[in-house]
């Protein structure tokens, strides 16, 4: 007999003694008793009947190489990833939302380079950008953001530049990340994107 029907017999038993009661016991209190007997009987079964969900962790979205000829391809499926195991859209928004527990990332990928935004969803403290919004005085947020490249959540060096690439699509910029950098199952893994630190130096040695 599995728990569930375990919890059902005593429940059921407990439902069967407060009848009990108020048939045969003419004692107020007992009978009230009773009463209060069947009302718990009764709720734990309706509780009890309802199926119970497992919690399991995000399924990895499995990227097939192979098939990914463009870097609009590479943007698809991170907007999957962003919305699924990447669980990104449970604090952010993309466009404005009093409600949100992180920044607003609406046009993110037109205001921040690919390198920026690889090392602040690796290393979020690295560097912290201090006006997340489009305009007026910057907002303090309740959530702070964890490194995605880690567990719990643990995406792939392929999932991250593809969050990233579906950032840069739905900010109407040319999507930089291209194929060639993208991981193939069995190969050495290739060097690590520049930090958003690095770049920002390279940028003021250039200008």
């Amino acid at each position: 007999m599995s728990e569930v029907a375990q919890l059902q017999l005593i429940a059921l038993s407990i439902v069967g003694v407060g009848i009990l009661i108020l048939l045969f016991i003419k004692a107020v209190f007992i009978r009230v008793t009773g009463f209060v007997f069947i009302v718990l009987g009764l709720f734990s079964l309706m509780s009890l009947a309802v199926p119970q969900l497992a919690s399991l962790p995000p399924a990895e979205e499995k990227i097939d190489i192979a098939s990914i000829k463009t870097p609009t391809d590479i943007a698809t499926i991170g907007q999957t990833v962003f919305f699924s195991k990447g669980q990104c859209a449970l604090c952010h928004s993309i466009g404005p939302s009093e409600s949100a527990r992180c920044p607003d990332l609406k046009g993110i990928g037109a205001k921040l380079s690919k390198d920026f935004l690889y090392e602040s969803l690796t290393d979020p403290q690295a560097f912290v950008y201090q006006d997340y919004r489009h305009g007026g005085v910057p907002k303090e947020y309740p959530a702070t953001m964890p490194a995605i490249n880690k567990d719990p959540i643990g995406l792939s060096k392929n999932e991250i530049l593809a969050v990233i690439a579906f950032l840069q699509q739905m900010s109407g910029e040319p999507i930089s990340v291209s194929v060639s950098e993208l991981e193939i199952p069995g190969k050495a893994p290739s060097a690590p994107v520049k930090s958003a630190e690095a770049a920002l130096v390279a940028d003021a040695h250039t200008n």
